[in-house]
């Protein structure tokens, strides 16, 4: 996966299909457990920052890996099902971790622009992990130490996983349409 083509794919479209949108329409939910467009937004931005401490301390020689690291097959199983959980096509509804959760409150309408901020950092982030993607570096998920994976296939965990939320946040629009034309 060329990972800075699909960021730059992914933030065209994200800016394309909501840019358009204010801040009433970004924050707009179907239902109370449904995560308005804004909130899928904030959440891509969330998840991705916490990966920076993590591709800071590879890069300062810091990062330990837990002990399960240096099971290949463990590192291969979980990379694959994690990848597969947030793929678009997985269409099963998948509870997030706490620390992942977008806010309660309203989000502002620069939504976009934090997250087209976002994508440019997260892509020198990318770029400059080169060499432990090509040492096939094991890191752990952010938000539980034990799910271990290469730093490679947490790369494509992100992009796969922003296009489910694009997904989403696309469905949210449609039915945000759907009502204005009912109207």
């Amino acid at each position: 996966m060329n990972w800075i083509a699909e960021l730059d794919e992914l933030t065209r479209t994200f800016k394309e299909k909501f840019g358009h949108l204010g801040e009433k329409e970004l924050n707009w939910k179907p239902n109370p457990q449904t995560w308005s467009i804004a909130q899928n937004i904030e959440h891509l931005i969330v998840v991705n920052k916490t990966y920076f401490p993590v591709l800071t301390s590879l890069k300062e020689g810091s990062y330990k890996a837990p002990l399960i690291a240096k099971v290949g097959f463990v590192v291969s199983f979980i990379g694959k099902t994690v990848l597969h959980a947030v793929n678009p096509d997985n269409r099963k509804k998948i509870k997030t971790f706490p620390v992942w959760e977008p806010t309660i409150s309203q989000i502002k309408g620069d939504i976009l622009q934090q997250f087209e901020n976002h994508q440019q950092e997260l892509k020198r982030q990318i770029e400059s992990s080169e060499e432990f993607i090509e040492k096939g570096a094991i890191i752990s998920s952010p938000a539980n130490r034990n799910m271990v994976y290469k730093l490679e296939t947490a790369f494509d965990i992100i992009v796969t996983h922003e296009q489910r939320h694009l997904r989403q946040a696309s469905e949210i629009l449609d039915k945000l349409k759907q009502l204005a034309s009912d109207k």
